[in-house]
């Protein structure tokens, strides 16, 4: 009984050491928790980083904890940096360049925008009302946003880089090309 007695007592002196060190160090788990990436063929790999699975070599992925945060989150990314993620607009913090909203969030507020004006098709709204323009009624337009929806420009010079609305290429500034799609 006494052995088992100082035993206990030494594993709680050795904890206790060891949690006012990770204080004093600064190092105690105050921020987010790292994102996790996993192994589709083997669960038991896990890294902090996107790469490729030590055992197969397939692409890691992100864990199923991960992307079920990210599906209920607004995602913003930097065009250069896919590993620079945010759940705010704002800056890369590697190359500084502006955070996009994710390619589902935009298509989200795409389909929000159900209704629009005849005369003035970029009024549009999430709810029926008036046209800022003309004062018409707004009217609901499911075949006009799914057109908006498909509609996709893309880099002559990069297909990796594409866009819902007409700009610049992120990685070589041509102009992005509209790419009708065919349903």
């Amino acid at each position: 009984m006494k052995t088992f007695q100082l035993l206990l007592m030494a594993v709680f002196t050795i904890v206790s050491v060891n949690i006012v060190a990770q204080e004093k160090a600064g190092k105690k788990d105050k921020g987010p928790h790292p994102t996790l990436y996993t192994c589709p063929m083997h669960d038991s790999v896990a890294a902090k980083k996107p790469g490729n699975c030590p055992v197969c070599g397939m692409k890691l992925e992100l864990s199923k904890k991960e992307q079920m945060k990210k599906d209920v989150t607004k995602t913003y990314s930097c065009p250069m940096h896919a590993d620079v993620t945010s759940d705010k607009p704002g800056k890369c913090s590697k190359c500084g360049m502006d955070l996009n909203m994710s390619k589902k969030e935009q298509m989200k507020t795409e389909v929000m925008k159900t209704y629009s004006c005849p005369m003035h098709p970029e009024v549009t709204s999430d709810k029926p009302g008036k046209c800022s323009k003309c004062g018409m009624d707004l009217v609901k337009s499911k075949e006009k946003t799914k057109t908006e929806v498909a509609k996709t420009y893309v880099c002559p010079m990069h297909a990796d880089v594409k866009s819902n609305k007409p700009g610049k290429c992120s990685k070589c500034g041509m102009d992005l090309k509209k790419k009708d799609h065919k349903h």
